[in-house]
């Protein structure tokens, strides 16, 4: 019998799942002691996180623990794979947009105006194993990155441990390990309240993620901004996407895929599609599209 446990954990929800209720109480611990690690060494909201206090030498670099070393891996995987459009240096510019604390802390600035901060770029960030090269002046973020790869270990550390079937999931990213539920892991596919929801089923050890311009918003005088930046303009991708939801053999392969189509706007459908993963995608009208075999559902509108 599959048990359950749920928790609100860096602005958003989360819940973790396993095939057997004999193992969740000792599941639970092993998920939130390796979250707490994460948070230790990416978090851009903690004072006495490891990537805020970064102090390379002379020539430029840094030795990094085995965790920030793994997330850093991560995120310049990610920017390679996607042609820099999730880009783990927009550090700076999220910061001079107004996002420089937690989404709940933010305060709507009628007054303010929101501030323009060049991307530096990720191909000036080196990692040879846990030895890093930072620029000077560069801010990183791992925010495109970090939340799926936590989803992506926490499932396998459970798994790997105990034995169990598990399905993480840390608000839009979810991962899952070992043997799934008869009929597959039951996932509910809605950005917001107002979306129309799908339902699809996903096999053992496969993921989804779900990227969105709707959710992590903030005003800075007549704009509504969002979380994820083009790195090319420095601002808020044009949020031709509200959403894009996509499955992939893991949820950090699926993030970026995600992230990335929203951040290339027009034409991200027809890099999606050239990924061939799975996916689904919400137009800023609500309108539903569809790639590469995602489960059988209506196209049309969505809100």
């Amino acid at each position: 019998m599959v048990a359950a446990h749920d928790w609100d954990l860096w602005s958003t929800h989360a819940r973790l799942v396993v095939t057997d209720a004999g193992a969740l109480d000792t599941a639970v611990p092993l998920v939130l002691g390796l979250l707490d690690r994460v948070e230790a060494a990416a978090s851009r909201f903690r004072a006495d996180s490891e990537i805020l206090n970064l102090d390379p030498g002379a020539d430029g670099t840094v030795l990094v623990s085995p965790m920030l070393a793994d997330l850093l891996g991560e995120a310049l995987e990610a920017a390679r794979v996607t042609d820099g459009a999730v880009d783990p240096t927009v550090g700076g510019a999220l910061s001079a947009l107004g996002y420089d604390r937690d989404i709940r802390l933010i305060e709507d600035g009628a007054k303010l105006r929101a501030v323009v901060r060049p991307v530096p770029g990720w191909r000036r960030v080196r990692l040879d194993g846990r030895r890093l090269t930072l620029p000077a002046g560069v801010e990183l973020d791992l925010g495109a990155s970090a939340k799926a790869v936590a989803a992506d270990r926490c499932a396998a550390l459970v798994a790997e441990t105990l034995g169990v079937g598990v399905l993480v999931s840390l608000g839009g990213d979810i991962a899952t390990s070992g043997p799934a539920p008869e009929g597959g892991w039951q996932i509910l596919v809605r950005d917001t309240p107002d979306d129309a929801a799908t339902r699809v089923a996903l096999p053992a050890g496969s993921a989804i993620a779900t990227s969105s311009t709707s959710r992590r918003t903030w005003r800075r005088g007549d704009e509504t901004l969002h979380h994820i930046v083009d790195p090319r303009t420095s601002r808020p991708a044009d949020p031709v996407w509200r959403s894009v939801t996509v499955a992939a053999t893991t949820c950090a392969a699926a993030n970026r895929a995600s992230t990335a189509t929203i951040v290339k706007g027009r034409s991200g459908l027809a890099w999606l599609t050239g990924q061939g993963l799975p996916a689904r995608l919400v137009d800023r009208s609500g309108v539903v599209h569809h790639s590469d075999g995602w489960p059988g559902e209506p196209t049309g509108r969505a809100a």
